[in-house]
C-alpha cells in the first residue's frame, strides 16, 4: 500500500445505481398528476379539477426546473409542494406530505432497473472495508429516494447520501465533491467516484483529486474517455478494478 489506495467508492444515482434510461417524463408526471389528484381528494383538501391541476404543475415544475439551471442550485421539491398547498389551504402532516411528495416519484420508480447482482457487489465492497455514499443531482426529496433504495435492499449500504437540492451547489461544481470526501472522511486521493456522466461526474471528481470510472450508458454513448479515468461495462467489475489500483497495477 502506497498510501493512495481506494478506501471510499461514491456512486452517481440516476443511470449509475439505479438505471432509469430515456424516462417517457410527460407520461411518468401524467401519472403521478392522477395519484396526488386523488390523494388530496381522499384527504378532503382543496383541490381544482384535473385538467388544470396537471397543467399547473407542470408549469411550476417546467419553471424551477429552468430557474436551477439557470443558477445551478437544486431546489427542494417537498418544500415547493408545501409552499404552493399552503397558498391553496392544503393542511397535511409532515408524514402525509412526504406520502404526497413519494406519489409524485413514484412513476419514475416503475422505469428504474438496477443489475441483478447489485446487492452482492455492494455486499462485497462493504466487506472490504470500503466506505459507501451517494452524490447525487436531484430535486427528489430524500424521504422519497430513501424509500425507493429501501424498496431495492440498497439503503442499508450509503450511510452517506448527499443530494443537491440539500445544499447551494451541484455537480459538476467542485464544491459539493470536497463536501462528500469531508462527509464519507476521507481525503480525495483514497476516494472512487462512479458515474455515468463525463462532464457532470468524471471530469469533476478528477479535478478534485479523486479517482474516477465511468459506466458506460445511453448518456455517454460514443464519447471519449477522459485521460486517468477508468470505464466499467457493469459495477459488478468495481471489486476487481479497486484491487488492480491498490495493487499499483493501474
Amino acid at each position: 500500500m502506497t498510501g493512495d489506495e481506494i478506501r471510499a467508492v461514491l456512486f452517481d444515482l440516476g443511470d449509475t445505481l439505479l438505471e432509469f434510461g430515456k424516462v417517457p417524463k410527460t407520461r411518468a408526471f401524467l401519472a403521478g398528476a392522477r395519484s396526488t389528484h386523488v390523494y388530496l381528494k381522499e384527504h378532503r383538501q382543496p383541490v381544482s379539477p384535473f385538467p388544470w391541476y396537471f397543467l399547473r404543475n407542470l408549469l411550476r415544475l417546467r419553471l424551477h426546473y429552468v430557474i436551477s439551471n439557470f443558477i445551478h442550485q437544486d431546489f427542494d421539491s417537498l418544500e415547493v409542494l408545501q409552499k404552493v398547498g399552503a397558498k391553496l389551504g392544503v393542511k397535511l402532516s409532515q408524514p402525509q406530505w412526504e406520502e404526497f411528495a413519494w406519489l409524485w416519484y413514484e412513476p419514475l420508480t416503475h422505469c428504474a432497473r438496477i443489475e441483478a447482482d447489485l446487492i452482492q457487489t455492494l455486499a462485497d465492497l462493504r466487506r472490504r472495508g470500503l466506505k459507501l455514499g451517494i452524490v447525487s443531482n436531484t430535486f427528489v426529496c430524500r424521504a422519497s429516494l430513501a424509500r425507493h433504495l429501501s424498496a431495492l435492499g440498497l439503503l442499508e449500504f450509503f450511510p452517506t447520501q448527499l443530494y443537491s437540492y440539500e445544499f447551494h451547489v451541484r455537480k459538476p461544481s467542485p464544491e459539493i465533491f470536497r463536501i462528500a470526501a469531508d462527509r464519507i472522511a476521507e481525503p480525495p486521493r483514497n476516494i472512487l467516484f462512479v458515474g455515468d456522466r463525463i462532464d457532470n461526474d468524471i471530469r469533476p471528481a478528477l479535478a478534485s483529486g479523486m479517482r474516477a470510472v465511468l459506466k458506460e450508458a445511453y448518456t455517454n454513448r460514443g464519447q471519449r474517455l477522459p485521460a486517468g479515468a477508468f470505464q466499467i461495462a457493469r459495477l459488478a467489475e468495481l471489486a476487481a478494478l479497486i484491487e488492480r489500483i491498490n495493487a499499483g497495477r493501474m
